[in-house]
């Protein structure tokens, strides 16, 4: 998994009196209906104010701005900011992007504001659009609250829950089928990056990373453990001599996992004490999933070095070859990732669970 990469930023709370919208999580929206009607002032013409009345005037720029029957268009506008895409928003929602263009557009004559600069190539959001993505983002935080609050009170696990798992988590994929076919009623919404995940105000409802957690705004549950194994297929080895120490494998073919934000290859976690001086391993190919490492290897390309939950079953058949473990040192920790300002719901529960029971069982901790 990558290393630990997550930030929690402080959470920003709407205005008294502000509305709860819901938003359903069912078939995809359709075109957005009218807008009501705004007040005449808008962020453009904020004069000298103080922080907590120009933060009150933004939650009220986007509550304003939305009614009941024209919650699509708001969530068509978060998926486009996200996107920075029209297209990319539409496939997402099941709409053309001439449909996601059109209601953005109404939206932005509604609020006599532009929320997107936008060329032949892309999108950006204005100064305005920031704003108003934030203080969206805010209303659908207050939504999953109280989604959560009411499922809680039933004691069933259900509802939309959006999860950002590290791209070596998709290996964990089949697992999650049978979280699905157990628990029908609870949607997952899976983001999966090694990139920063803002854990307060991403819109996430739990994030899995590797690493040590220190801060006192975030709750965090251990499932699981792993440990590295350097792996190559017998066919390799039958023409390349099996290492035996960190040196030999100077002379090998080295499969490497980059980074997929910084590019930067990821070291292979050999004991201090079986160095000498640090290795400078031979490169031979690079990629940023694990899952294309392991396929590599399998097709005796060379080795490489992987979690071991990633080829225990190549390893079981015999299809992958397990060499210099004793070399190797560290354990990775997986934790559950959610804010501390929200409790943990029934369908959080249950997949915190699930995952430490299923995903990496006989490792995790409370």
């Amino acid at each position: 998994m990558a290393s630990t990469a997550y930030r929690a930023i402080a959470p920003k709370t709407a205005p008294p009196g502000a509305s709860v919208l819901l938003l359903g999580s069912g078939s995809p929206p359709k075109a957005c209906g009218p807008l009501p009607a705004l007040p005449s002032s808008d962020l453009g013409s904020a004069g000298p104010r103080s922080r907590h009345h120009a933060q009150s005037r933004k939650a009220a720029f986007a509550t304003n701005a939305i009614g009941l029957d024209s919650l699509a268009a708001l969530n068509i506008f978060v998926r486009a900011a996200d996107a920075c895409s029209f297209t990319e928003a539409g496939r997402q929602l099941g709409l053309s992007s001439s449909a996601v263009g059109k209601c953005i557009t109404r939206l932005e004559q509604r609020l006599s504001v532009r929320l997107f600069h936008r060329n032949t190539r892309c999108i950006n959001l204005t100064h305005e659009g920031n704003a108003f993505l934030d203080s969206c983002r805010r209303i659908f935080s207050e939504l999953r609250s109280l989604e959560d609050e009411l499922a809680r009170t039933k004691g069933a696990p259900k509802g939309r829950l959006r999860v950002s798992m590290p791209l070596s988590g998709m290996l964990m994929v089949p697992a999650l089928g049978d979280f699905i076919c157990a628990y029908p009623d609870v949607d997952l919404d899976l983001d999966f990056t090694d990139s920063v995940a803002d854990v307060v105000d991403g819109g996430y409802d739990v994030v899995l990373r590797t690493g040590e957690v220190n801060d006192s705004r975030l709750k965090t549950r251990q499932v699981g453990t792993y440990q590295f194994v350097i792996v190559g297929s017998p066919n390799y080895f039958a023409h390349a001599e099996v290492p035996l120490r960190p040196q030999d494998l100077l002379s090998h073919a080295c499969l490497h996992r980059k980074h997929s934000a910084t590019g930067k290859l990821h070291a292979w976690p050999f004991r201090a004490q079986a160095m000498d001086n640090p290795l400078v391993l031979p490169t031979t190919a690079v990629a940023s999933t694990l899952d294309a490492l392991v396929h590599l290897a399998e097709t005796g390309v060379g080795v490489a070095c992987v979690p071991e939950f990633c080829a225990a079953r190549q390893i079981a058949d015999g299809s992958l070859v397990s060499v210099l473990q004793d070399h190797l040192d560290g354990v990775e920790v997986v934790r559950a990732m959610w804010p501390s300002s929200r409790h943990r719901s029934p369908k959080l529960r249950t997949f915190i669970d699930f995952l430490a029971g299923h995903v990496l069982p006989g490792s995790a901790r409370t």
